[in-house]
């Protein structure tokens, strides 16, 4: 089986869950990771799931105005033009093989408060044509992080538990809820 891995990061600690989301994966499935301005769109090669994440801004997924907001705030990783939303604007449109999953990362702040990229983008994907296979949040000390500890550790676990889910969806075996 084979996963696509997309993320868009600004200050570095969603490219860090990205890739231990894919390492997590890579124990039964091949992987592919992409930064979101280097990622295909829309998805041409064969992949059984597309594992998509991005950084909470304002409650949802990040728009232009505010990935330079972050810029300006110090953020070296990111690209002002494209995000998460404008490369799920360009998938197709359709019912679709693979399924997805979204994760986002975001600040311990706002843990419980409304609103995440990770959510928005399963939306936006679901309407897209996709099944979903999970959504997660991970979670920053303040904007620019750092990543809370065992953030990483959760994001190998989760990971490892879609990697799982798949293989049982594979074999025909309900999938844990």
């Amino acid at each position: 089986m084979r996963a696509l891995v997309v993320y868009e990061s600004m200050f570095g600690n969603t490219e860090e869950v990205a890739h231990a989301i894919a390492d997590g994966l890579a124990q039964s499935m091949q992987v592919e990771i992409r930064r979101v301005s280097e990622a295909p769109s829309p998805v041409t090669t064969f992949v059984d799931l597309i594992v998509v994440g991005g950084p909470t801004h304002a409650f949802s997924m990040s728009r232009p105005a505010s990935r330079a907001e972050a810029i300006e705030k110090g953020a070296t990783r990111g690209d002002r033009d494209i995000g998460l939303r404008e490369w799920i604007d360009n998938v197709k449109k359709g019912p679709h093989s693979e399924l997805v999953a979204a994760f986002d990362t975001r600040s311990d702040r706002v843990r419980h408060l409304p609103g995440s990229a990770a959510r928005k983008a399963m939306k936006l994907l679901r309407h897209d044509g996709y099944a979903p296979a999970g959504v997660e949040s991970f979670y920053v000390s303040d904007t620019a992080g750092p990543l809370l500890p065992g953030e990483l550790d959760r994001a190998l676990a989760w990971g490892r538990r879609l990697s799982d889910d798949m293989d049982l969806r594979a074999h025909g075996r309900p999938v844990r809820a």
